[in-house]
This record gives structure tokens, sequence and C-alpha cells, in this order.
């Protein structure tokens, strides 16, 4: 059971860095770019750059989890195990495929991290708008 938890938090540390380290690179484009972007067309551009952005961070984050469940059995094939994890990061949890018993607290601390990662990029998103209409306030 300890093992079990010390492998899901070392899961979440993992998906930590990586939201940690795709933000910092996506808002140093922003910060670059940002000030250039004076019309509505270019902003929008902008904002499709960091939505992709952001779902690359969670695709990213849900193969780890996927890539663990593989690794130590707990599912047999890749295309399940990332279906499962997409399932139960997003907390869609449809509940057609499920872990043994065993496996129960890392599910649930996959579905945490997918709300704290979730919440994260819907925080950069909206803080990206606001340097936007910020810029064209100073305009």
């Amino acid at each position: 059971m300890i093992g079990r938890l010390l492998a899901g938090f070392g899961l979440m540390a993992l998906c930590v860095t990586i939201h940690a380290v795709g933000v910092s690179a996506a808002l140093n484009r922003v910060q670059r770019v940002a000030p250039q972007a004076k019309t509505l067309w270019r902003e929008t551009l902008l904002l499709v750059f960091v939505a992709v952005s952001v779902v690359l961070l969670h695709l990213a984050e849900i193969g780890a989890w996927a890539a663990l469940y593989v690794w130590s059995g707990a599912l047999a094939d890749l295309s399940s195990a990332l279906y499962f994890s997409a399932v139960t990061y997003t907390t869609t949890g449809y509940g057609d495929i499920v872990l043994p018993p065993l496996w129960h607290f890392d599910v649930g601390i996959e579905a945490l991290t997918g709300i704290l990662m979730c919440g994260w990029s819907t925080g950069f998103f909206f803080a990206v708008v606001v340097q936007l209409r910020d810029a064209n306030a100073r305009r």
C-alpha cells in the first residue's frame, strides 16, 4: 500500500514538473509575442498556441500515468492504459476499465492530479488573456 502511494505521488510530482516546464516555456513565448499581437487575428493565434501547448502537456502527463500502468502490469496494453488514464485524469470516469483494488489509491491520485493540472492550465490561460487585454489598453 505504501509503495503504491509513493508511486502515485512520484507520478504526481512528475506531472507537476512537466506542467511547470511546459507552462514556463509557453509563458516565455507569450511574453515575447503578446506585445506584437496587435490584431484580433494575432491574439487568437496566440491563444490557440497556448491551448494546444496546454493540451499537449496534459497528454504527456496522461501518457506518464499510462506508462506506469503498463510497466507495472496493472493494464495489459498501452492503448487501454492511455484510454483509462485519459478518462481518469479528466475525471470522466466511465468505469468500463477498472484496475485491481491494489491500484485504487493511485487512480484517485491521478484524478486529483488531473484536477490540479487542469486548474493550473485554466489559470494560465486566463493570465494570458489578461496580459493581452492589458497590452491592448496600453496601446
